[in-house]
């Protein structure tokens, strides 16, 4: 029986560090595992045990130390689109009650009717005019 060549378990190891890479989604595994890619090439290449070695820390390091703060900035980032209340903050209404700084009024937003007050208690909001959304505080709207 003839041994088995080392690019050979470069790359089982490889295999092996994508299954956690998959279950658990952390991109360390896909670092480490690209680092055993590369010591498999080297191997295939004729290098010796230790440049294999070598070739795997370093690619492994190099990813963990360059890539891995990208992907975690772009894990972090969420999807683009705001749903829900946030996606309200920001838009525009048309007043349809008098809208003030006290009792407030009414105005359309998206197709709905909702409560609304002005930001700032001395603004009022005639029926017809445009306002913006600033905030939502429970199901009422704060407009300037």
């Amino acid at each position: 029986m003839e041994p088995v060549d080392s690019w050979i378990w470069w790359l089982l190891l490889a295999v092996a560090l994508g299954i956690p890479l998959v279950v658990t989604a952390m991109p360390e595994f896909a670092m480490f595992a690209i680092g055993a890619g590369a010591a498999a090439l080297t191997a295939g290449l004729g290098g010796g045990t230790v440049p294999q070695f070598l070739v795997f820390v370093g690619v492994s390091a190099a990813l963990l130390v360059f890539v891995r703060p990208i992907a975690y900035r772009q894990l972090k980032k969420g999807p683009g689109y705001r749903t829900g209340v946030e996606a309200l903050t920001g838009a525009t209404a048309v007043v349809q009650e008098t809208v003030d700084g006290g009792e407030g009024g009414r105005i359309k937003l998206n197709g709905e009717i909702w409560s609304a007050r002005a930001l700032h208690p001395g603004s009022v909001f005639e029926p017809g005019q445009q306002v913006d959304v600033v905030e939502i505080q429970g199901a009422t709207a704060l407009v300037v």
